[in-house]
């Protein structure tokens, strides 16, 4: 259906050139999914966005070969890409809320592409609206329709954009992180409704950081790095044996049970970087040697057994007595090194299961606590109702749930920043609820937060060396002792002191969350409140992010109350877990033992809907 061959995406930024995609080549058919996946920056969501003529004004675009159904795609002007962006070629993005007119109602929005497409007449758009809705699982397509995309939850505003995608029928739906800060269950919604649509033909390309969503919906995958394509292949392959040591590092930093207590990422010694002509994996590779720097070896399709020794930084373009490779099973790597000659990759962190702190001091309580809000239509709904827990020094509480759930709602709470109607929190064995703010402002440097979104916690107008130095200033430091401990903060947390002057605009997703940590550990608190703090960020950060406060839990006791939907990252966080629903804690216990044996059917349901790395078809 889609041809990509030898595509090349440029952007010329303020004098600077930047060669976001190199070199792509790839297929999808019809009923077919293919996965790119990769980390931030790898060039997978440009690449899909190319193929809706949205690369940008400032990009150049090339290709050998781009060709829809077999019409060149780099011919069209804007009108022709009017024609095939959204008629023929649909695209789903992350945040539906974002990509939703907020002053439309959700019925209007789709009945807008049936419109600007003339997909049906206008008597006939009313009905089609509603039938368009059903199909996407949105129950009570009618009521639906007439509400604004904030009235809905995460799921049923990701089904209706989804919706306003399939209204014109297009041919190749591009999802570009179609499941990302979902929880469990909505995300398994989301992916059945996709699995539908491929299984009726549609084909599918699916950008995603999620390898265990990719395991559930690819037939083939391509794992991007820097804009290259560095390996291809069959779902089954590329997932049960990959061949790259980028491929490899991705899945070794997914949660799973046989990683608890031990790191997810693994931390190189410093490389030299490659030249412009090697491979820009090579100063992060433990196997990289400097034919790999000098040159970037050419693509070689790899079967499932090799009929000669391979040495490493030999595969594809080199010289070195590489033995010969046996073709076979459309798998296509640039590079392939045989597991026996994998040296122990070089590791920071903890290194084994630290035991759980039992006897620690409870250093925050919460004992039967409740809070309501009035709805739009003058009723009430219960956020939280009856909660307790108790959370002792060094030890990690998990809390998880669907949206809605009252997950943050209890952080808020726990947080003294919303007043229960009922019940109170302790924090240190005194009362943290139910006192004015200026006995509690006393006390808020000993429970801090980190949350999902640090861009949006931070001043935009201040520098890192700001948005840190006012953290510490609020301990009662001096100028110069203050400007030390910014310093050692950074350190801390894995940062260079040059940071201290950019603007968190300027740094990634993980540098951002790093600096947000260093905030919050800046007063030395007792207890650290994240929530969701890795759900936006892509597998090997997130594997970063959570070796450092495993660090720091480790190295200063600190507890954390710790809340997300993924549950791949609880269990691998966490002592004790919490898993609430609609408002209440349905289960509590030791996180082994609710993952190996859960006692409410809500949990078992929960844990039903994680999707797993074996891709779908090697499933028991």
């Amino acid at each position: 259906m889609i041809v990509v061959e030898g595509l090349d995406v440029v952007f010329h930024l303020d004098g600077e050139r930047i060669h976001a995609v190199r070199d792509v080549s790839f297929t999808v058919a019809p009923g077919e999914c293919l996965a790119i996946v990769g980390e931030s920056g790898s060039g997978k969501s440009v690449t899909a966005r190319t193929l809706v003529g949205l690369a940008g004004d400032r990009a150049s675009v090339s290709a050998r070969e781009l060709t829809f159904e077999g019409e060149d795609l780099t011919t069209l002007t804007e009108p022709g890409w009017r024609a095939v962006r959204g008629r023929r070629i649909g695209l789903v993005l992350q945040d539906a809320l974002v990509s939703l007119d907020p002053l439309r109602t959700v019925g209007a929005e789709v009945a807008e592409t049936l419109r600007v497409h003339r997909v049906v007449d206008r008597a006939g758009v009313g009905g089609r609206v509603l039938s368009l809705l059903a199909d996407a699982g949105i129950p009570d397509a009618d009521r639906r329709a007439r509400q604004y995309p904030h009235e809905l939850s995460g799921g049923l505003r990701q089904r209706a954009l989804i919706a306003s995608v399939l209204a014109a029928g297009p041919r190749l739906l591009v999802a570009d992180e179609p499941t990302t800060a979902l929880d469990v269950t909505v995300q398994a919604q989301i992916l059945a409704l996709l699995r539908g649509l491929k299984e009726s033909g549609t084909a599918l390309l699916l950008i995603s950081h999620d390898l265990a969503v990719v395991a559930e919906l690819a037939d083939r995958i391509a794992v991007m790095y820097d804009g290259l394509v560095v390996e291809e292949g069959p779902a089954a392959r590329v997932l049960g044996d990959p061949r790259h040591p980028y491929t490899r590092a991705l899945i070794a930093a997914v949660p799973a049970a046989h990683a608890k207590g031990t790191p997810l990422s693994a931390v190189a010694a410093a490389r030299p970087a490659p030249g412009p002509d090697g491979c820009p994996y090579a100063a992060r590779c433990a196997h990289a040697d400097q034919q790999c720097r000098d040159k970037l070896p050419d693509p070689v399709e790899v079967g499932p057994v090799r009929s000669g020794p391979v040495r490493a930084g030999a595969v594809g373009g080199g010289s070195g007595g590489a033995g010969p490779v046996e073709v076979g099973g459309g798998h296509r790597a640039l590079c392939w090194y045989p597991e026996s000659r994998d040296p122990e990759p070089v590791r920071v962190g903890v290194t084994r299961e630290e035991p759980r702190a039992k006897e620690g001091a409870v250093v925050l309580a919460a004992e039967g606590v409740s809070k309501r809000f009035r709805t739009p239509d003058g009723g009430w709904h219960d956020a939280v109702r009856e909660v307790s827990f108790q959370l002792r020094a060094g030890e990690t509480l998990g809390v998880v749930g669907e949206s809605g759930s009252g997950k943050t709602t209890a952080a808020r709470i726990a947080l003294g920043l919303l007043e229960p109607d009922e019940g109170v929190v302790r924090l240190g064995g005194e009362p943290w609820s139910g006192v004015p703010e200026r006995v509690r402002r006393t006390r808020r440097r000993r429970i801090q937060a980190v949350y999902q979104d640090p861009l949006g916690s931070f001043d935009p107008r201040h520098t890192v060396g700001r948005v840190v130095g006012e953290a510490v200033a609020l301990t009662g430091a001096r100028r110069e002792e203050r400007r030390r401990r910014v310093a050692e903060l950074l350190d801390q947390v894995g940062l260079p002191v040059t940071t201290l002057g950019r603007y968190p605009r300027e740094l990634s997703g993980g540098q951002r969350q790093r600096v947000a940590i260093a905030r919050a550990l800046a007063p030395s608190p007792e207890v650290i409140v994240c929530d969701e703090p890795v759900s936006a960020l892509d597998v090997s950060i997130q594997a970063q992010i959570l070796d450092l406060l495993a660090d720091l839990r480790r190295d200063l006791a600190v507890a954390m109350l710790f809340i997300s939907h993924d549950l791949g990252v609880i269990h691998h966080v966490s002592d004790r877990i919490a898993v609430m629903k609609d408002g209440r804690i349905v289960e509590t216990g030791d996180v082994a033992d609710v993952f190996a044996a859960p006692a409410e059917p809500y949990t078992r349901e929960l844990l039903a809907a994680v999707p797993t790395l074996a891709p779908e078809g090697n499933r028991r």
